[in-house]
């Protein structure tokens, strides 16, 4: 199957999302739309595509069959609405949006368009998280006691300072865990299941933005289980992320990408396989030197099209992300606890 792709965005994200779509056999991009001509024109003129600037002359380029979103998260509801009303499959790079309110209006619109609506988070097509996903599924924990995550990255002051919308509350919804953690708060719920109530505190304690550049969270799972999650860009030089998982059986430790132990009652040596993981240096720089990832969401975005089936990360699964965040920023800026919304 044949698909044209519109890429919205002329950043560091959107040229990523080129790079796998120009990766993927019978993926053709169609257009590349921005509000930095130059930008746009240089994406167009390497990946493919027709420039433009105007996001509606943008949406009415044929033939043209899904828009991949790598715009500023506070707009993503927006654009992919206007898209959904042209018949256009919608992508979105993470976050769905910056507000469960916009949520709820994109996946809305995409249902009533019928079109396909998925987000990129792309821990859930990693070999080994998905193997990890399939071990938890079949109870090798046991029962569910804590979970630890740690997303202790640094980004320089000028990482802010050079972007009209990092760090602002109404383009990037927040700080350090709307943008660096939310991967992790995606992953710890498609691991672990939902979060019941949160408490939190956060700062901007290194960077002269909006929002947080450094939160912690206490959280209280629907399965009984607590957990804590960091999320910052204040600390230097930045850490991989890590995430620790405890049952009554043992603990699993996920680091990057990969199972880098399993401490069981039980033991099992085959579970640590180390191969190679995401090559990504996400703990110090936003730039994605390693497609596969986003490949592999797109990959699964394009079967579901073409099966009329429903991609890995919809946009159900991705709102649920963005309903713990809201919550624990909610719990951190009254300093009380705070249900999570379903």
């Amino acid at each position: 199957m044949k698909i044209r792709i519109g890429i919205v965005g002329g950043g560091n994200i959107s040229e990523t999302h080129a790079r796998a779509a120009r990766a993927i056999p019978g993926v053709e991009i169609a257009a590349v739309c921005g509000s930095n001509k130059e930008k746009v024109e240089r994406l167009a003129r390497e990946y493919g595509g027709t420039p433009y600037t105007d996001y509606e002359k943008f949406l009415a380029h044929k033939p043209m069959e899904m828009v991949a979103l790598g715009s500023p998260s506070g707009m993503h509801a927006e654009q992919g609405i206007a898209a959904a009303r042209r018949g256009l499959h919608v992508l979105t790079e993470k976050p769905i949006d910056v507000t469960v309110k916009r949520a709820d209006a994109l996946i809305a619109e995409t249902d009533k368009a019928g079109v396909k609506l998925g987000v990129f988070f792309q821990d859930r097509f990693k070999p080994d998280l998905q193997r990890v996903k399939s071990l938890l599924d079949g109870g090798i924990l046991g029962k569910p006691i804590l979970a630890e995550a740690r997303v202790k990255w640094y980004r320089p002051p000028e990482y802010y300072s050079g972007s009209k919308w990092r760090g602002t509350t109404a383009l990037d919804g927040g700080g350090a865990l709307m943008n660096q953690g939310v991967h992790t708060v995606d992953l710890l719920l498609w691991l672990w299941g939902d979060v019941a109530a949160v408490q939190a505190k956060m700062a901007s304690s290194l960077h002269k933005i909006e929002s947080e550049d450094t939160l912690v969270a206490l959280l209280e799972f629907a399965n009984g289980a607590f957990g804590t999650l960091i999320a910052t860009t204040s600390v230097f030089p930045g850490y991989p992320r890590r995430v620790e998982l405890s049952g009554s059986e043992g603990t699993l430790a996920i680091e990057q990408d990969l199972l880098v132990r399993a401490d069981l009652h039980k033991p099992d040596p085959t579970l640590i396989r180390n191969e190679p993981g995401d090559q990504n240096p996400s703990a110090a720089s936003p730039t994605v030197s390693d497609i596969r990832g986003h490949q592999a969401a797109l990959e699964n975005f394009l079967r579901a099209i073409e099966t009329n089936g429903q991609p890995a990360c919809n946009g159900r699964e991705g709102r649920r992300s963005v309903a713990l965040v809201e919550a624990i920023y909610a719990a951190a800026r009254s300093g009380t606890r705070v249900s999570v919304s379903r």
